[in-house]
């Protein structure tokens, strides 16, 4: 995240107006412009991430998505369409991405997240941003991405509620310290409107941003919990677990 490229005139123009934001110039464009994302999952949540990083001018996008798009997605899923119904899921976001902004490069891996390909996927990037609703996803990207430094934005949203925190590995507690085994009352299908994960997707978007460029403050060792019923937002501190099997606390997170 520390390569910053040059911008064309294109990308200027394109760009002009988020670079007037105070903190951010041109010199946060090109970190921007410089930087990797991998996102897990590009559905409600991860499809609205990569679209505003995209639009953004993230330099590359690794997004892993297995499957292919069904009716059930379409109320939710802004990169998938009707008329891409029954094919790859990723490849429909890679389109999608493709069409907003041709500047961006994009990796599509037609895979969910797994142990078998968390570390290799989070290696070819400097950041990563996880919109998957599986636990065994979440703690796997979780694992690799403590064991190699990188940055993770973790979302999560269920009905009208939504979640963001920001793991900076050796200084935030990780994923593992607030969930040490997946919740018994956690549920794969669960109601969802588009909007919430959309929203939490835009927030986890900037998250990403506000890492990679320095810009404001990012949500490190904070957990925003928003109930969108009632319009209501609070953030609360984060403890790490000394005996996290993940992270292990200060002294294992400086041993990565």
């Amino acid at each position: 995240m520390k390569q910053r490229l040059e911008l064309t005139d294109t990308e200027r123009a394109v760009y002009e107006w988020q670079m007037w934001t105070p903190g951010y110039g041109e010199s946060g464009q090109k970190a921007l412009k410089g930087a990797s994302v991998l996102i897990s999952r590009c559905g409600g949540v991860g499809g609205t991430v990569a679209y505003y990083l995209a639009a953004a001018g993230i330099g590359r996008l690794v997004i892993a998505h297995g499957g292919s798009v069904k009716h059930s997605d379409l109320n939710r899923q802004i990169l998938m369409t009707d008329d891409w119904i029954g094919k790859p899921r990723a490849e429909s976001a890679q389109r999608r991405l493709k069409e907003l902004n041709p500047r961006v490069s994009i990796l599509a891996v037609s895979e969910n997240i797994s142990e078998e390909n968390a570390e290799s996927l989070v290696g070819k990037v400097d950041l990563v941003v996880d919109c998957a609703p599986l636990f065994q996803e979440r703690f796997a990207l979780n694992r690799a991405a403590v064991r190699q430094n990188k940055p993770l934005v973790e979302c999560a949203m269920y009905d009208l509620d939504a979640q963001i925190t920001t793991i900076l590995p050796g200084i935030t507690p990780c994923l593992a310290c607030r969930y040490p085994s997946q919740p018994e009352t956690w549920k794969r299908e669960f109601p969802v409107f588009g909007a919430v994960a959309g929203m939490i997707g835009a927030m986890g978007a900037l998250e990403a941003i506000k890492v990679i460029t320095g810009v404001g403050k990012p949500l490190a060792g904070m957990l925003c919990m928003c109930d969108l019923r009632e319009m209501s937002f609070r953030k609360i501190k984060l403890r790490r677990n000394p005996d996290c099997s993940v992270c292990g606390g200060p002294s294992k997170s400086r041993r990565q």
